[in-house]
């Protein structure tokens, strides 16, 4: 196998009248799906670009997919943009990718309209496209590039890193390995594709040979809906989702499979979510953009280790290290390392291409974390967030998920804010109407003395990066800036 997509043919040709992609307007069957691939690469191959990088500035649908992976089929690179940078954030992140072409929608052509880039309207490409023949070109190879995404980091310079065949035909096989997917499922993605967890789980599912839903964005009430209503096997989503099916209180008897990532989810959410769900089988799996899958907690060992993100995905190698570079013990915190055939090429910013691997193929996101006597991965927190209180290592990580635990909390961060005795003083900033009392008694239940967070303040917004996670940096600004209520 060489590149992502090279399997479809034979997908069309064994079952060419199966649905491949259903959106709530359209169904495409694995014949047609093989044919609009094909025509998608020849469109892009006939532009004669030398630079073959696509951005793809588009809502969720059969379009996105389409021209994503007609470009990895056509040896392009494909560029997920996300609709909700706004002009500064998304021409800075141009600027790294530098595409030969961006395909949009109308509606968000005046967002590019004046950064010098050659733009083309999906009305005028898939007219173009439906009029091609077969995409008849070279081979893709499996170390060609791919795909572009970026980090979505706290703080600091966007940067990209860039994906090759290779690295995401390994990671398929953790779907078989690692979650015991086939090619009869039936797979609901009901978040953006922008994000690399959906966007997987989509394009996995089609490398499989199974039936991909696709939700033009999250609703509890959809996705209940679909899951009802049609027979869903998989869905990926993250814990926040989860969180707002739980709200809804609907029981689902039907057997199903979560897949979930990019945040911890915490033990109380799957003690309830098997009330809701008694047929679930639960897959919890610690990754990075960069780096694919790493760890994977399977069905059975959720109730026997709920704190923990499992033990290796296949084919992955994981060290802890002490920050003396040598191996950690059991228990031992130390940044977490990552050997595998999923890793990223690359990163690439402004300043230049960096290497993700180092000299003995080792990469790490400067996670911090251990491991147990039986090998499962404990995460601590991010290098980069931890707060240095009185001498003592703080992980912000550990304090927000037992602050999220209170039924009354909606969002919980916790910063460093500078004290000239301490060092840092831990600050809790709330939204929601969670009472500081019950929120203090809460922490000392759950935590050692010294993590109880000294500060308190109540917020109705958060600043927010553009991938949807807190932005820590702006929120110690705001607070060192501004006077909040105080809880």
């Amino acid at each position: 196998m060489s590149a992502i997509t090279s399997i479809y043919a034979d997908h069309a040709c064994r079952h060419p009248q199966q649905l491949a992609i259903k959106t709530l307007n359209r169904e495409v069957s694995w014949r047609d799906w093989h044919a609009l691939v094909r025509q998608t690469a020849n469109w892009l191959e006939l532009k004669k670009k030398h630079n073959k990088t696509v951005g793809i500035l588009m809502e969720n649908g059969l379009p996105f997919l389409q021209l994503f992976a007609g470009a990895a089929a056509a040896g392009w690179t494909a560029v997920p943009l996300d609709l909700r940078w706004n002009s500064h954030e998304l021409e800075k992140r141009l600027r790294i990718c530098s595409p030969s072409l961006i395909v949009t929608t109308g509606s968000f052509h005046k967002k590019i309209d004046s950064m010098r880039f050659s733009v083309f309207t999906w009305d005028k490409v898939s007219g173009e496209i439906d009029r091609m023949h077969a995409y008849s070109g070279e081979e893709v190879e499996e170390e060609s590039p791919f795909y572009m995404g970026f980090t979505s980091g706290s703080t600091g310079e966007p940067k990209a890193f860039i994906r090759s065949h290779r690295s995401w035909l390994a990671s398929f096989k953790c779907n078989e390995y690692d979650f015991g997917l086939t090619e009869n499922e039936c797979v609901l993605i009901p978040g953006a594709l922008f994000h690399s967890h959906f966007l997987y789980g989509a394009i996995s599912t089609l490398f499989l040979g199974g039936t991909v839903y696709l939700l033009e964005k999250f609703s509890p009430s959809e996705t209940l809906r679909i899951v009802h209503h049609y027979p869903i096997t998989v869905v990926y989503l993250v814990p926040t989702m989860i969180e707002a099916l739980l709200r809804k209180e609907e029981m689902v008897e039907k057997p199903l499979t979560f897949i979930s990532s990019g945040a911890k989810w915490e033990k109380d959410s799957k003690q309830k979510i098997r009330r809701l769900f008694p047929h679930l089988l639960m897959f919890e799996f610690y990754g990075a953009g960069e780096l694919s899958f790493v760890t994977v907690l399977s069905n059975d060992e959720h109730s026997e280790k709920p704190d923990s993100v499992g033990k290796p995905c296949y084919g992955v190698e994981v060290e802890v290290r002490t920050e003396g570079g040598k191996t950690a013990a059991p228990y031992e915190t130390g940044k977490i390392f990552v050997k595998s055939d999923l890793v990223c090429i690359s990163y690439i910013k402004e300043t230049g291409v960096q290497p993700v691997q180092d000299s003995q193929g080792w990469s790490t996101v400067d996670d911090m974390g251990y491991l147990d006597e039986e090998g499962f991965l404990y995460i601590k927190g991010r290098e980069k967030n931890m707060i240095l209180y009185g001498g003592m290592n703080v992980f912000p990580e550990e304090i927000e998920a037992v602050l999220s635990m209170h039924p009354k909390v909606e969002l919980a961060a916790v910063v460093g804010m500078k004290d000239a005795y301490w060092g840092e003083i831990i600050t809790a900033v709330v939204k929601g109407e969670a009472m500081k009392q019950e929120l203090r008694k809460l922490c000392k239940e759950q935590l050692t003395s010294y993590k109880v967070p000294r500060r308190w303040f109540v917020l109705d917004e958060f600043p927010m990066t553009a991938g949807g996670k807190i932005a820590r940096a702006q929120l110690k600004e705001k607070l060192e800036k501004e006077v909040f209520s105080h809880l």
